[in-house]
């Protein structure tokens, strides 16, 4: 197998495990809960994987770009593969809440890498492609990771659920030694403090959307540590966020965009089933199926994204992804008891062409745009972003719902929230303008000279 295939192959199977353990203790969460006592941990052992998974991406984007991708990418996959080890010999509540939270590290360590590794190994052109085909993991671990909980506790043990990773991780290991890394990258001192800052300042604000009281104390002291963070970076050699990714116009400008299209309608995949179940009657399967309009419009988009880039520009692209937001927002809006099936698959497949278009010249124009030494931190960066938007965005939603005297009422206010916030991320593509790469001359990917 050579260098390429492998760590494609490492990285689809690291990809795999981790974003089936965002999902796949949904169905099996009360078995679980039932069986180890302390229902009062139970939404923990969600939050716990989510934080430490949220936190840790754009530190680990930094490592890499300092201690190259296939030291720091190795780490993520061994820690996951003990973290899931301890979560199912787990015999409490309590133990199942800590070591999900070092599951969800090794998630952390990992998830920013398809992303990342693509840009080392791929010219432009070709990262859409690779990026659909990194989604169509995504889209695949939503439907499957359900069925395969509800397959573990009827026939095995729900302990399963954790074990099934060990031999994937495993084998991910395996086909990522082969891998001869492209990257050289730049020793610098360690920003340790900046990352204990940064890692308190990002929990406290993500406590916010878990916790049921002290909310405004957690988000006010994630604040202040985060404009701790900010001027403590400043005066760092090394900062673990390079401050050309925050003052860089553009890059600025995506981050934004980002952040505020998830905010508003990232978290629809959480809400649509609920609304199919209880109001169109379908059963758990089929409206998880519907969310699949989803990733076949990511894919669609995503796959010439590269080759529209080098002939647009990232500026007209973003537009038009966010202008398909917005018409999948109003679309969403207008949801009503009379929709079926096929109205819901095809707003999904509306919302996945926009999001299929922003992700991907986004993580392109992060790593394009980026110095060479800084596309780690700049990838995950764009992506942890969206992951802060996709958690508040799917609280507020929430607090739409549980508020409102009706389901349907709701549902009708929280994406009323959805399409205000697509036309605010709308507003923000606007202000983003094409700029000559400051990092792509530099050294080529393999395969490319």
């Amino acid at each position: 197998m050579n260098s390429r295939l492998s760590v494609m192959v490492s990285i689809v199977l690291a990809m795999l495990v981790a974003s089936m353990d965002t999902t796949i203790m949904n169905t099996t969460m009360p078995i679980i809960a039932k069986e180890l006592g302390g229902f009062s941990l139970y939404a923990w052992a969600f939050a716990s994987y989510m934080i430490t998974t949220t936190v840790l991406s754009p530190i680990a984007g930094r490592l890499s770009d300092l201690f190259g991708r296939k030291n720091v990418f190795s780490f993520g996959i061994i820690l996951f593969l003990i973290g899931s080890l301890l979560c199912g010999l787990s015999q409490n509540m309590v133990q199942l809440v800590l070591f999900r939270a070092v599951q969800g590290v090794g998630a952390g360590f990992m998830m920013p890498f398809p992303a990342i590794i693509a840009g080392d190994l791929f010219p432009v052109e070709k990262r859409g492609k690779i990026q659909a085909f990194f989604t169509a993991m995504w889209g695949i671990s939503a439907v499957l990771a359900p069925l395969l909980g509800s397959l573990f506790v009827e026939y095995a043990t729900w302990r399963w659920i954790f074990y099934v990773n060990i031999p994937i991780c495993l084998l991910s290991l395996v086909t990522l030694f082969p891998y001869k890394e492209v990257y050289e990258p730049k020793r610098a001192a360690v920003d340790y403090m900046g990352a204990v800052l940064f890692a308190a300042a990002v929990s406290l604000l993500l406590l916010v959307t878990v916790a049921k009281r002290g909310q405004w104390w957690y988000g006010a002291a994630g604040a202040l540590l985060l404009v701790a963070f900010y001027f403590f970076e400043k005066r760092q050699p090394s900062p673990l966020v390079p401050l050309s990714l925050v003052h860089h116009r553009t890059l600025k400008w995506m981050n934004i965009n980002g952040f505020v299209s998830c905010v508003a309608l990232f978290g629809t995949s959480s809400y649509i089933p609920l609304f199919l179940q209880n109001v169109a009657h379908l059963s758990v399967f089929i409206s998880g199926v519907a969310l699949l309009g989803s990733s076949v419009g990511w894919m669609i988009a995503a796959v010439p994204a590269g080759k529209w880039i080098l002939r647009y520009g990232y500026r007209p692209l973003l537009i038009i992804g966010n202008v398909l937001l917005v018409a999948s927002g109003l679309l969403l809006a207008l949801l009503n008891e009379s929709h079926g099936f096929w109205y819901v698959f095809f707003v999904m497949f509306v919302q996945g062409l926009s999001f299929g278009l922003t992700s991907t010249v986004g993580v392109i124009g992060s790593q394009q745009l980026a110095d060479v030494h800084e596309k780690g931190i700049a990838t995950s960066f764009f992506m942890f972003c969206r992951n802060i938007g996709t958690a508040i965005g799917v609280t507020v939603m929430g607090a739409f719902l549980t508020k409102a005297p009706t389901f349907m009422t709701g549902i009708h206010h929280l994406f009323l929230f959805g399409l205000i916030g697509s036309i605010a991320a709308l507003v923000t593509s606007l202000f983003i303008h094409d700029e000559a790469e400051t990092g792509r001359n530099t050294w080529q990917p393999e395969g490319t000279a």
